[in-house]
Formats: C-alpha cells, structure tokens, sequence
C-alpha cells in the first residue's frame, strides 16, 4: 500500500531545497522534492534506482520490462518539472515519457498533458512530442513535434509544463515552446479534472520509430533515463471533491499565473519557427477543418507546407534531393 501525502493546500511541500525557474520571463523559486516526498514507484522493480540521497532517479528499460514512477497525490493545475537525461546511441523504438494523466480513475473521460520523447536510429536525433487530452478526446490528437537545439542525451535539461484553468505552457530549459489556450469552443476538451505526474520509460515499437519501421534492439539495453530536479508545484486534491475555484486562488498558483512576457513570446515563436516540424493544426490529411481551439498562423502553415506539402498543403509530394540536417552543434538557447 502507497501511504499518500496529508492534504496541506498551499503548504504542501515538505522543502529540501529550491529551484530558480523562470515562468513567464520572471525569476520563480519552487520547491525540488525527494522521490519519497512526492513520487513512488509505478512499475519496473529493479529497473528503477534512486541516487542521490533520493534526490535523482533512473529509469531503465530492458528485454523483461521498462519502468516508471508516478506522483502520490493528484494535482489540480500547477507547475510541474524535471531535469532529464535521456538513453544515448541506437535508441529506435525507446518511448520516454513525461506526462500528466488520470485515465486509471476516469477511464472513459480521462484528460492528458504529455511530454514524449521518441529515441531514433544512430546518428539521428531524439525528437520530442507534446499532447493534450481532454474528457476522453482522444479521437482529437493534439501532438506538435519538435527537434532540439541540444543533444538531450548528453546532459540533463528541464522539461516543465505550466498547467491552470485557462491554459497549458510548454518549457524547455525554461523557455516556453508551445501555449495551448482554453477556448469555449473546445467544450469539455480541456484538461480540466486532477491528475497525476507520471514518468516512464517502455517500448514503443510498433509506432514510435517511423511509423514502427526501427524497433528496440537489445543489443544496446539497457536503455537509461534520468531524472532530477523534481518539481509537484501544484494544488493536491481530492480526485472525487475538488474545486478549482479553491486551487486557481491558492497564492502558489497565483504566482504562477500572470501574462507571458513579449521576451518570452519572441523565443517561443523563435524556436517554433526553427525547430517545430509538425502541428496537427495544419494537417490536412487528418482534419479538413481545423479543431475548434487551434489558431493558424500564416507563417507556420506557410513554412510546413513547404516541410512537408502531403501533409500541410494537400500537394504531392516530390522524390527529389533530400537535405539532411547537420548534426553540428546548434545555436545556444540564448539565440533562439
């Protein structure tokens, strides 16, 4: 049995140390728990190791089984994180996630907030993925996906997610990458119930490595991810009687909340502009009308349609010369 953490509102962190996050372009200090603080393990046995006095956690994946460890409480919106470091080498077909979910109490209405990273050839990149769910939409994928100005498998970077009643922030290294805002014509499908903070490492063969063309070879196992630096910044409820009313006013939250920076919107739109490569917003093979809660931007549609015109313009797609991208070191975050 799992001993939950008591409800303590806004005093719910036990602090061994802080970290300086920058939410919106201004410096924020949140609390960084131990695992036994705020996490227990989901599955894996020994594939899951604590290090660092229980500050730092590793999640390996081999032939028997992956692993994964999820939050205590749940949370109703909040600022959650983690600094990560991911499989390096041939890592086709490895699935790591970071994510958000409450599909094992609302099986048949459940909402998501995902970080996804999806491992690939040698000499190819990691490509990362987020998702939004809600009340069971998953009919209605939501997936953007990116590439890195970094190789995340050669050090620790943070990846957070900024999550309140009317909107969802992506970050990278603390800058934002993606802002999915509420809009009333989306209904129900905004995460809008509490969920917990689940990490995990497993398999995805059959999807995850073009199309599930590059499986997981074990030659390489195990496959290693790391994470430190954990942050449950958030409101803890109770599944069945919450109240976001309560949760949106809590002073830790209201830090969390104000308007993003014109600073912080230029490098979002910046590394939008160069490392985005697909939004379902613009994909025409899927949705001949964009979902109600997506707002087109010319310059993106313009940009992956010329990525990839099957996809983003309703062209043909032609069997030219293809142009690799150079794996040279790219430019600092401080460029984007």
């Amino acid at each position: 049995m799992v001993m939950q953490l008591p409800y303590l509102g806004s005093s719910l962190f036990l602090v061994l140390t802080l970290a300086s996050v920058v939410v919106y372009g201004s410096e924020k200090r949140v609390p960084i728990l131990s695992f036994d603080e705020g996490y227990t393990q989901l599955f894996g046995d020994d594939n899951l190791v604590i290090h660092r006095d229980g500050k730092a956690v590793q999640l390996s994946l081999n032939e028997r089984t992956g692993s994964g460890f999820v939050s205590q409480d749940l949370y109703l919106h909040g600022y959650f994180s983690a600094s990560i470091k991911l499989p390096s080498d041939y890592t086709a077909g490895v699935v790591v996630a970071f994510y958000m979910s409450n599909g094992d109490i609302f099986q048949k209405n459940h909402d998501e907030i995902d970080f996804e990273f999806l491992g690939n050839i040698r000499g190819k990149d990691w490509r990362i993925q987020t998702n939004v769910y809600g009340n069971g939409s998953t009919s209605v994928g939501r997936e953007e996906r990116y590439n890195l100005w970094f190789d995340p498998a050669d050090d620790f970077h943070q990846y957070s997610v900024l999550w309140t009643d009317s909107q969802i922030l992506f970050y990278v290294d603390n800058i934002p990458i993606r802002e999915f805002k509420r809009n009333a014509a989306m209904g129900g499908d905004f995460p809008s119930k509490p969920m917990s903070l689940y990490a995990t490492i497993w398999d995805g063969s059959g999807w995850a490595t073009n199309g599930g063309k590059y499986r997981v070879n074990y030659k390489y196992a195990p496959y290693v991810a790391k994470f430190s630096d954990l942050i449950l910044h958030g409101c803890a409820v109770d599944p069945i009687e919450f109240s976001s009313k309560r949760c949106d006013t809590t002073q830790s939250l209201e830090e969390l909340s104000t308007n993003i920076t014109p600073s912080q919107r230029i490098k979002m739109d910046s590394f939008r502009r160069k490392h985005m490569t697909y939004s379902y917003c613009y994909d025409q093979t899927r949705y001949k009308v964009p979902p109600p809660e997506c707002v087109i931007n010319p310059q993106e549609a313009e940009r992956l349609k010329k990525f990839d015109p099957v996809t983003f313009g309703g062209g043909r797609r032609h069997h030219g010369k293809r142009h690799h991208r150079s794996r040279a070191i790219r430019s600092e975050a401080d460029s984007i």
